[in-house]
């Protein structure tokens, strides 16, 4: 593993799958190939753009303070109108 530079998704964790099926322009799918190829050389492990996307889209959400309020669970009373 490269020490000099990390990347913001760090290594993959082995995990539980299931299958989505998305499209997405030809213009990400070359960015996300480029990525994976960093990945591969940053970790030293090879990796394709299809594995990288769901951990991709987990350090997004985590990330987003917006979706992480919206989905916390608070017992608020509602006011009287």
């Amino acid at each position: 593993m490269n020490t000099a530079k990390k990347m913001r998704l760090g290594p993959l964790p082995k995990t539980e799958s299931v299958k989505l099926t998305f499209a997405c322009p030809a213009s990400l799918k070359a960015d996300l190939d480029r990525y994976a190829a960093l990945h591969a050389q940053t970790y030293g492990e090879a990796v394709d753009a299809e594995k990288l996307i769901p951990h991709m889209l987990e350090t997004f959400m985590a990330g987003d303070r917006g979706f992480r309020k919206g989905t916390t669970t608070r017992s608020v009373p509602s006011k009287p109108t």
